[in-house]
């Protein structure tokens, strides 16, 4: 299963991105914790040169606390500043602004001798597709401020909003970029909702996604659609799953997309838990 999608908007966006950081002072990555390698943008660090930067890990919430932990280790040992936060809920916002003080630190020290104001500090976020900038953004400022839904591509220009402190933030549209090298990023970026559910064939994708349960949190998916055995082929489970949840369609088949997307929205919801995709100890760190 070969996923891509890279949209002709995402072209003009990473331009301007490269020309507006010229106006920027430091950079949010924001990144998905359940996917935090598959998450990161590889065209960001090579336009970012020599901007500080932090990673923030959002959907902390959504993602295996335990495994979160790991992941602020693995940034950390790789020199990369980090901050874990749930922009939901606001989670992590506090520490997020701290390290951002700490990171300009110099910076305020300039403009105290030039008798400018600190906090006009301007902010650049960036980051994937439905990974929660807008709603960082909202929660930064305090306010409903910027457009967010769920579903990837809904922010389609650039937008400075000024933070209650004074600070301005400048929001991007969410990038991809051209090609996946590894098939399996743009499978994970499919599983939590970076790419469109319409140019993906959800029924293949769910086959992947009980792949991965077979292997990873399989009492969690078994309990959940109380399942005996998964002691054989994922479309089998797929089957399985069909029939208990009342999938049957004319003549006794199981409608396939409709389980897929049972599965899907379970697995969004938080229905089947706390979930990640990927883990330090497969990249020998």
């Amino acid at each position: 299963m070969n996923i891509q999608w890279f949209p002709g908007h995402m072209a003009k966006t990473r331009k301007q991105i490269s020309e507006d950081l010229k106006q920027v002072d430091i950079i949010f990555e924001l990144i998905d914790a359940r996917i935090p390698i598959s998450s990161r943008n590889p065209e960001i660090d090579k336009i970012a040169v020599g901007k500080p930067k932090i990673i923030v890990m959002n959907k902390t919430d959504m993602a295996d606390e335990s495994e979160n932990a790991k992941w602020v280790s693995y940034f950390q040992k790789n020199n990369m500043t980090v901050v874990t936060v749930s922009c939901n809920n606001g989670k992590g916002i506090t520490e997020l602004l701290a390290k951002t003080d700490e990171l300009l630190k110099e910076k305020y020290e300039k403009n105290t001798q030039r008798n400018i104001v600190k906090n006009k500090a301007r902010i650049m976020i960036v980051g994937i597709p439905n990974v929660g900038k807008s709603t960082l953004i909202n929660k930064l400022c305090k306010r409903a401020g910027t457009k967010t839904a769920d579903k990837p591509g809904v922010t389609r220009q650039k937008q400075w909003v000024t933070m209650s402190n004074g600070m301005l933030l400048l929001d991007t549209p969410g990038i991809l970029w051209p090609k996946f090298e590894n098939p399996d990023t743009g499978i994970k970026l499919a599983f939590t909702g970076a790419i469109k559910d319409e140019i993906i064939d959800i029924e293949e994708l769910s086959v992947k996604l009980l792949e991965f349960f077979k292997e990873h949190y399989t009492d969690e998916f078994m309990s959940r659609y109380k399942l005996k055995d998964v002691d054989k082929q994922s479309f089998e489970i797929l089957e399985d799953i069909g029939r208990n949840r009342g999938c049957v369609i004319k003549g006794g088949e199981i409608d396939y997309t409709r389980t897929a997307n049972i599965i899907f929205d379970d697995l969004r919801s938080l229905a089947i838990g706390r979930i990640t995709f990927e883990f330090p100890e497969d990249l020998n760190v």
